[in-house]
């Protein structure tokens, strides 16, 4: 829904953070991007995420299994990558970042000047070197308390100042905290985003 929303038509690939039911279940989506080419949408993500994404959907994974005449189902090439090992989408270089969530090991990504780190408990002294210089860092933030696997707010900003992007977003907020008493009380250049959000990096 969030795709057309913002009127996103095409796909050019997805790349998975780690393999949480919130961030995979709407995997059966891409299909609506798939139908409408003639080749398979890239996905990469850690060694241990497409493993298990093969498994527990297979019907996507293995080539084996059709879809049914009159059908269809999402079409997918899996890739997994390398964690501090960048590889290209296109002509964009894509830096996996390893990042800690409780006691997993996640990815955050780089993406030119974007950070993308989301269910992150803590950002490393490596994590923040990897992405030094970028313009645009989305983070997450789940509470004001502390949580055992993500950043409270107050870390969250801390994470933000070390990296020191020009703007940070912070995501993956619950309805516990208000959109506008938050983005009250942030400091210049943290701000909560919000759905529909349009960033332009150049």
């Amino acid at each position: 829904m969030q795709l057309i929303n913002t009127g996103v038509s095409e796909i050019d690939a997805i790349l998975f953070t780690h393999d949480h039911a919130d961030h995979v279940n709407g995997i059966d989506d891409i299909r609506a991007f798939s139908d409408r080419t003639d080749r398979p949408i890239e996905m990469y993500g850690p060694p241990d995420t497409m493993a298990r994404l093969a498994k527990r959907f297979a019907y996507i994974f293995d080539d084996s299994i059709k879809a049914l005449p009159g059908t269809s189902k999402p079409e997918a090439s899996a890739h997994s990558v390398e964690a501090g090992k960048a590889f290209h989408v296109g002509d964009v270089d894509v830096l996996p970042v390893p990042i800690p969530h409780g006691s997993a090991s996640v990815y955050g990504y780089r993406i030119g000047k974007l950070g993308y780190v989301t269910d992150a408990k803590q950002v490393p002294d490596d994590a923040v070197k990897a992405l030094e210089g970028v313009d645009v860092l989305v983070l997450n933030a789940l509470f004001r308390k502390e949580h055992p696997t993500h950043l409270s707010i107050p870390e969250a900003v801390a994470a933000a100042r070390k990296v020191g992007a020009r703007q940070t977003w912070l995501t993956h907020l619950t309805h516990r905290t208000g959109h506008a008493e938050l983005e009250a009380e942030l400091p210049s250049g943290i701000a909560p985003a919000y759905d529909g959000l349009t960033v332009e990096i150049g």
